[in-house]
């Protein structure tokens, strides 16, 4: 009896070691893929990527993402691609008498050194026009990004409930 116990009791800790291990391993996991979802490229850190889904049968859609500048020299975001579309453009939203308007940043947006840039909703952004097909919340979009010093780089897009990104 004393014999079973003492491998019950041994058997209950190896269990409780290995639940620890699989945590921790789960853990570091959890961690490297939201730290995977910053990209650098020269000077430049872009962090997490994400669009919103379309409405049904819409059109358009919009890639939103943080860029800072830990150098000492100013860049600038030339253009993006996007696997979704074949017109990818740089815009941004301003308010005159009371409405709202887009238009496209044809020069580019600028990013001075030691700045932070957000791209965000009913700001700046990278449109997506005439989709070829509406993603899926929790998909991913493959694109580019352009800058006219670091250069270019691969990103992915997260994508998010149509509400995501309204709480301004």
């Amino acid at each position: 009896m004393a014999q079973s116990l003492k491998i019950g009791r041994n058997l209950l800790l190896a269990s409780f070691a290995l639940a620890v291990l699989v945590s921790s391993a789960l853990g570091f996991s959890l961690t490297a893929a939201a730290a995977a979802h910053e990209i650098k490229v020269g000077s430049l850190v872009i962090k997490h990527p994400w669009s919103r889904q379309p409405p049904k049968g819409g059109k358009v859609a919009a890639g939103f993402l943080t860029i800072v500048n830990t150098g000492s020299e100013d860049d600038r975001l030339v253009s993006a691609t996007a696997e979704i579309s074949d017109n990818v453009q740089l815009h941004d939203m301003a308010m005159k008498d009371g409405v709202m308007s887009m238009f496209e940043m044809k020069d580019g947006i600028p990013i001075p050194a030691g700045a932070t840039v957000e791209l965000k909703p009913k700001s700046l952004h990278i449109m997506f026009i005439g989709i070829k097909s509406a993603p899926e919340v929790g998909t991913l979009i493959k694109g580019t990004l352009v800058f006219e010093k670091a250069g270019s780089v691969e990103i992915d897009y997260e994508v998010m409930d149509m509400g995501a990104g309204m709480t301004q």
